[in-house]
């Protein structure tokens, strides 16, 4: 393969043909169903699949084929199959993922900047689904393209991208079921809804971390009364709402008592962190808006990204029952609910959690106050397998030919659900899990951004691993 060819067309299709079509993709509101309830209605999801189903129909791949599937009642996803180039010895199928919806666009944008509006300022894009995850499809599309202009080979690759990943992906499980002829046997994943600490090298995601999210209601009146009248003689719902919550967690120290939640941490995960935080000590525990005299868990840095990857946590995400500050009468209120965001160890049995959590807060009910527990997310987490002889000797070859840095392994304290599922489908498949995304690139918040370079360097990293597989024949 002629990689001074394949670096030139790679560049060259990023800056005239996939930065005008992914900013014409940031303007689409395409917000993920749980943000909005009348998606299909509003139908920019499916404008969102259609616009990238055009973008790549117009390339020209040889025998491409670009569909919008779509089952009843389920967010559209996008699958495109392209044929192996002649010479590829590998019989296996890649798969490509990236999903096209978005987070809601969460507060105020910076002057000029605006969740809808794609915005390139010096080398970045500015735009809510810019870096998580609309590149995606477009990086996986110029690798396939640059990898047959520049004479290498790939196997049969299948693009899938789906508009239901920043909702929990609650539909994918019944389209992997429903293209599994389709896909055929898949031999290596290429998961572009990643990223890592900087951008001076591909990361490589060796973990990720599950989760349970419910919403937990605790109701002790019919209807509020004045707290003159109440107090003292009923409970408040926030005060049986803490006790509940000291069943779940530590709040002096933050662990989480749920024992199904907890699982021994791989020694290789230990010497990993530990490798991440003498190497690149800035990017393992990474600065965070850390108010003045506001200390982290913990002074050590291998324990924070342990906690960070390995062990579980909780975060409360919203209430409801409590009015404004402002309006805050003298109210003994009938209820209080908060949601519950618990992040899992990677291979912690998210549904076991479930149970275990709903039973824990549902049982001997202080004063038999009445608690609903409901509105499950629930999502396994994900643990990377050893990389075959043909994998690593690829990786280490983009990190000289690429970056000019070796690649680097981290855990991540989110979560893909694509990953689990495929790994459960796949077992024998090789897994690279990488992309754009940076510390620093905001994403759900505003003023997310995406670093085109960077963008740039992971789409030759992919057509580099495409011409790796095949050539290898795929062998795990």
């Amino acid at each position: 393969m002629d990689h001074q060819k394949l670096r030139e067309s790679i560049s060259e299709a990023w800056a005239t043909d996939v930065l005008p079509s992914l900013s014409r993709l940031i303007e689409i509101p395409a917000v993920s169903s749980a943000y909005d309830a009348a998606w299909e209605e509003h139908g920019h999801l499916r404008a969102a699949v259609e616009h990238v189903r055009d973008w790549v129909a117009s390339r020209g791949l040889p025998d491409a084929r670009c569909d919008v599937v779509q089952l009843d009642g389920r967010a559209p996803l996008l699958f495109v199959d392209v044929p192996a180039t002649p010479g590829a010895a590998a019989t296996g199928t890649v798969l490509l993922y990236g999903h096209l919806d978005k987070q809601p666009p969460l507060g105020d944008w910076s002057e000029g900047l605006g969740p809808w509006q794609a915005v390139i300022r010096d080398d970045r894009l500015y735009g809510r689904g810019a870096a998580d995850d609309g590149y995606s499809g477009y990086a996986a599309t110029t690798a396939l393209e640059a990898v047959r202009g520049a004479g290498g080979e790939h196997a049969r690759a299948v693009l899938l991208l789906e508009t239901g990943e920043e909702s929990g992906s609650p539909d994918l499980p019944a389209y992997l079921e429903h293209l599994a002829d389709r896909l055929g046997e898949v031999s290596l994943v290429v998961c572009l809804d990643a990223g890592g600490g900087d951008y001076e090298r591909l990361w490589l995601t060796s973990s990720l971390r599950g989760a349970v999210q419910a919403t937990v209601t605790v109701r002790v009146l019919e209807t509020g009364i004045h707290s003159g009248l109440g107090s003292g003689i009923v409970p408040s719902s926030f005060r049986v709402m803490r006790r509940l919550l000291d069943r779940v967690e530590d709040s002096e120290t933050g662990e989480v008592k749920v024992a199904e939640m907890a699982v021994p941490i791989p020694e290789e995960r230990r010497a990993e962190a530990a490798e991440l935080v003498a190497l690149h000590p800035e990017v393992a525990v990474p600065r965070l808006p850390l108010l003045p005299e506001m200390r982290r868990v913990s002074d050590d840095d291998v324990e924070l990204v342990l906690n960070n990857t390995w062990r579980p946590t909780l975060s409360v995400t919203g209430a409801g029952g409590l009015p404004d500050p402002a309006v805050a009468g003298a109210v003994l209120r009938p209820w209080t609910s908060f949601r519950l965001s618990f992040r899992l160890p990677p291979s912690a049995d998210a549904e076991a959690a479930r149970a275990a959590l709903e039973k824990i807060l549902t049982t001997d009910v202080p004063y038999g106050a009445h608690v609903e527990v409901g509105d499950f997310m629930v999502l396994n987490g994900w643990h990377a397998p050893t990389p075959a002889p043909w994998l690593a000797s690829a990786l280490r070859q983009v990190g000289d030919r690429v970056f000019g840095k070796p690649c680097q392994n981290m855990g991540i304290g989110g979560g893909i659900p694509f990953t689990e599922m495929l790994g459960r489908r796949y077992p024998q498949a090789q897994f690279v899990v990488t992309g754009a995304l940076g510390a620093d690139s905001n994403a759900h918040v505003p003023d997310e951004w995406l670093h085109i370079p960077f963008a740039v360097q992971v789409t030759e990293a992919v057509a580099h691993l495409l011409d790796a597989h095949a050539r290898a024949g795929g062998h795990t």
